[in-house]
């Protein structure tokens, strides 16, 4: 069997089984992790740093579990980005990525353990990569597959190693080290419906210096995704109320016009849709569902990915005692979001009634509906003139229009990245070893925002009359006003009337990022009961990070890019840590009986942010390994996490939450429940004809809070491995039970809690104005939680009030075979292994007064979001004959359910609203199946040189699960659908070649 088969077989073994195998500080037993450059020979040289921790001595293992993907694995699925290979993994809780559409800032974020992406630590050959935006998280598009040796998820015990950020924990993308020849790759997929295309090359070529002093390495790559808009499926065709089952579309394209001020000012009957214009008579009608418009339309359940990439690495070997290394990387990459088409949305405009467009029927119902006599009414209708102009009357209308004529609302993101590294590293004395090194990163990011409008032209617009030579003008012409006719049907608006309304707005954001870094790692002396040296690392590291965002000046108008609701103001923060911190492995017995091995270890941090001030992080584990290959181990770590530069310094932004009824919507509010509603901002006069949350979404308001201070974390893992090679070859299981509690959590409220909070009768039986609705701002016009500018919606402002708590296990195991050993000569080797983690919980609570939210297996909007299974586990079996391999790997995600309403989240408390009320979401809506995914591999080796590999994914063709477009988080919650979670694309088939040379 070649040793390129050998390799195969034991990566796909080490993918699903490695986290059952002891972890070494070395690549030193090929059973433990995948091996090395394909092109080198079958042991890697030179130490290797494993995850979570400094010390490189290939005889000591570390307590924490580590899991590993090798780079077959890696061959075997054949991603466009890292987050293609990551997603599905059972400790991650899928993340912004190339799924989301609505809310996606182009980079794609990983989230250990589902506790928060600010908790998760992304190394690169363990070192920071330059943050992507304010949030200071690392946008995975920009990590070089192609280079990559292997992957190392490590779930505890890495806050003193890296910085308390790894609270869940760190992923550490290895590269190929000492790489020599050309390693080609292409591959190309296609969904079976023939769309959802993506094609990715690259080509790394490195070679030796000075005979085999020194390495130098180069590596580019192009990739370039194809959108797949919701449409093309039939579950994404339209949108789908989540309450009802039915078509639930935005506005019409038709104007509809709410809050004149209510329907029945109008004299028309009550409507959550409002009045639509009847184009027959002139006159407004009460609208219905089949006025409503399709806002799936041009929006992406694959976001197109440009991508272009390119690192370079050397190291040089300056004396014995002195070799320097450096790297570097650039990356751009262009990432398009569409959303249907712009609109009026829910702005309050001052419509005049001499307005040329206004048919004469409509005039008439406004009029009647403000008292305004028609005399008066018939005199404003002739005037030719604007405010100021003797008989001109305006009156205030939220007059929805969906500009279909403009096509979708684009949103390009365009990123750049680059970092360069440099260091020096060598012995010191025999035993002692340094590192010093010092980078610099820098990410702009240009967003620009195509075809969504101007709110001050459309009013300039709509201040318009008939001239007496019968023309149609503006009363301001400035900037060649063209007047708008927002009363026509689908069509009517000219090029030159959108021409003139037209913005494409600008936001540019930077940040930068400097670290230095110093270690000295060495032996000191053995224990009277082990013959292995006691081994430390100390160290200490300064860290700059700054971050500003840059709007354009009419972004940062209130409300005047149409469509995002609010302004987008220019924010700028900074801060600068310096850390000390230190580790120790401390094998206390080996060789004695029942104690083949037993290892205490230890780290610690000191930081001090300018930003917080001083704060300190600990861990301390062991392993115990009473017979060769039975192992317990465990570690305990307290994690003091700073916040970052949006929990800081983020202004006031307006977003959108999912809602699928508003407490104050209908006929039926009344009493003291209809006295909050009014408190909290809604009109008197608008109640009992509050509209229902427009396509489902109503305003959030976030900001950040200067005055946070960190939040503090308590975590451990305890577990056992048994990897017997003398009784069992081949075999490795795992077993790891992991607890995390954040205290003084840097959160902000669930959406739920706010509403909850205020209107509900069991939390608020008086309904008291309280704490949760001072959180709470209306539509002053229509007494709503959309709306622009004036509308705040649910304020979610960061705070120190929160606390998390997750619990479960983590089961791995593997098994290869060799069927020869059977008596089947020549029949090759099969590798089965096994990776799951079971959910055991997780609670939330935002706040002291919020519930403590138990999400655990369960899913809904503003509180619990996107799924959080209790189950989730990956299986892969591969058999390999010589030049052969086929590999079937199996991904299970349990059955979730609609967060309850009424639920006591621990034992001891109180039932109180958490989820939606169930009454308001269809049965159907409320439970999703387990779901199994099938994927199977190909390949191929026709010579020694050159590979095939043909993947096919979702083999069975699963549909989605329907869940309407209500019932979970905006930007998870998609299509009617979870496209982060279940796959939207269908059966696809992803075909790759490589060449080696």
């Amino acid at each position: 069997m070649t040793k390129w088969l050998r390799r195969s077989l034991l990566a796909s073994t080490v993918f699903v089984g490695v986290s059952a195998s002891p972890v070494y500080a070395q690549v030193a037993e090929p059973a433990e992790v995948a091996l090395a450059d394909d092109t080198a020979q079958t042991e890697p040289t030179g130490e290797v740093l494993v995850t979570g921790s400094r010390i490189a001595r290939p005889d000591l293992e570390l307590a924490s579990p580590v899991s590993v993907i090798g780079q077959e694995e890696i061959q075997f699925r054949q991603p466009g980005t890292a987050d293609d290979l990551l997603r599905s993994l059972p400790a991650i809780r899928p993340s912004i990525g190339a799924g989301v559409n609505n809310g996606s800032d182009g980079s794609s974020t990983l989230n250990l353990r589902g506790i928060g992406e600010q908790r998760t630590l992304v190394l690169l050959d363990g070192r920071r990569i330059v943050p992507f935006g304010l949030d200071g998280l690392t946008d995975t598009n920009n990590i070089p597959i192609a280079l990559l040796e292997r992957v190392e998820v490590l779930t505890g015990g890495a806050s003193s190693t890296y910085g308390a950020d790894a609270v869940a924990g760190v992923v550490n993308f290895i590269t190929r080290r000492d790489f020599t020849g050309v390693d080609a790759t292409a591959t190309y997929r296609v969904s079976e419906r023939g769309d959802a295309t993506r094609f990715k090359a690259d080509i790394t070529v490195g070679g030796d210096l000075a005979d085999g002093r020194g390495n130098i390495v180069l590596s580019a790559g192009y990739t370039k995704a194809d959108p797949l808009f919701h449409t093309a499926r039939e579950i994404a065709e339209v949108p789908i109320s989540s309450t009802t089952g039915l078509f639930s579309g935005a506005t019409a394209a038709q104007v509809t016009i709410f809050a004149s001020p209510t329907n029945a000012a109008l004299g028309l009957p009550a409507s959550s849709f409002g009045a639509v214009v009847d184009p027959v008579t002139g006159r407004l009608r009460a609208a219905t569902a089949t006025d409503t418009y399709n806002t799936n339309n041009g929006t992406y359940f694959q976001t197109p990915l440009d991508r272009v990439n390119v690192y370079a690495a050397g190291h040089y070997e300056l004396s014995d005692a002195a070799e320097f290394y450096a790297t570097a990387m650039f990356n751009r990459n262009t990432v398009a979001t569409q959303l249907a088409s712009s609109a009026t949305f829910g702005n309050t405009y001052q419509l005049a009634l001499n307005n040329p467009y206004l048919p004469g029927g409509v005039r008439s119902q406004l009029c009647t509906a403000r008292s305004i006599s028609a005399a008066a009414c018939a005199t404003a209708a002739a005037v030719q003139g604007g405010p100021g102009t003797a008989g001109y009357i305006e009156v205030p209308v939220v007059a929805q229009r969906r500009f279909t004529e403009y096509g979708p609302r684009g949103n390009t993101i365009e990123s750049q990245m680059f970092q360069v590294q440099g260091g020096v590293r060598g012995d010191i004395a025999p035993g002692f070893k340094y590192d010093v090194s010092a980078q610099y990163g820098e990410t702009t990011q240009n967003q620009t925002r195509e075809n969504w409008g101007s709110f001050s032209k459309v009013q300039q617009a709509l201040r318009a009359y008939r001239a007496t030579d019968g023309s149609l003008r503006c009363v301001d012409t400035t900037n060649n006003c063209v007047p708008l006719n927002l009363f026509g049907p689908n069509g009517s608006i000219t090029e030159a009337q959108l021409g003139f309304i037209d913005l494409d707005a600008i936001i540019n954001r930077k940040v930068k990022q400097t670290v230095i870094t110093g270690s000295v790692t060495g032996d000191l002396f053995a224990s009277p009961l082990a013959s292995s040296d006691i081994a430390f690392a100390i160290g200490g590291e300064y860290r700059k990070v700054s971050a500003a965002s840059q709007p354009d000046g009419p972004s940062q108008i209130q409300g005047e890019v149409l469509g995002t609701g609010a302004r987008t103001p220019p924010d700028f923060g900074q801060y600068s840590v310096k850390e000390v911190f230190g580790e120790i492995i401390v094998p206390l017995i080996e060789d004695k009986p029942f104690f083949h091995r037993l290892t205490a270890e230890g780290g610690i941090r000191y930081s001090d942010y300018t930003t917080t001030g001083n704060s300190t992080t600990w861990k301390a584990g062991g392993t115990w390994e009473p017979y060769a290959g039975f192992k317990l181990r465990g570690t305990y770590q307290v994690a003091v996490r700073s916040p970052n530069i949006q929990e800081l310094y983020q202004s006031p932004v307006q977003g959108l939450g999912n809602l699928t009824v508003d407490p104050c919507q209908g006929a039926a509010v009344s009493g003291g429940l209809a006295a909050l509603c009014v408190a909290t901002g809604a009109p008197a006069g608008t109640i009992g004809s509050i509209p229902s949350p427009t396509s489902g979404q109503i305003n959030n308001t976030s900001s950040g809070n200067r005055d946070l201070d960190v939040e503090r974390a308590k975590t451990f893992t305890l577990g056992g491995v048994i990897a017997p090679a003398q009784l069992l070859p081949g075999f490795a299981f795992n077993i790891d039970y992991f607890n995390i509690k954040i205290d003084q959590a840097i959160t902000q409220p669930a959406q739920a809690d706010i509403l909850n909070g205020c209107y509900s009768a069991t939390l608020n039986p008086t309904f008291a104005f309280n704490a949760f609705c001072s959180l709470i701002g209306r539509n002053p016009l229509t007494g709503s939680l959309n709306g622009a500018g004036e509308t705040p919606g649910v304020i979610l402002t960061y705070s120190n009030l929160g606390r998390i708590e997750s619990a479960g296990i983590d089961f791995g195991v593997s098994q290869r075979i060799k069927l020869e050993d059977f008596g089947l000569a020549n029949a090759g080797t099969l590798a089965l292994g096994f990776n799951a983690t079971w959910l055991d919980r997780y609670y939330f609570q935002a706040t002291p007064n919020a519930i403590n939210r138990d999400c655990t297996g369960y899913y809904s909007a503003g509180g619990c979001t996107n799924p959080r299974a209790k189950w989730r586990w990956n299986g892969r079996a591969t058999y390999g004959i010589e030049g052969f391999d086929l590999s079937l790997l199996w991904t299970h995600i349990s059955r979730v359910s609609l967060e309850p309403f009424l639920a006591a989240r621990l034992p001891g408390d109180v039932a109180q609203p958490g989820g939606p009320n169930p009454t308001t979401i269809l049965a159907d809506f409320r439970s999703i199946p387990a779901y199994d995914y099938f994927d199977l591999s190909f390949r191929a080796a026709p010579t020694e040189n050159i590979e095939l590999t043909l993947t096919v994914n979702n083999l069975f063709d699963k549909e989605p699960p329907l869940v309407g477009s209500g019932v979970g988080g905006t930007s998870y919650n998609s299509g009617n659908t979870f496209p982060t979670i279940y796959d939207p694309i269908g059966r696809s088939f992803t075909i790759g070649a490589r060449i080696r040379l």
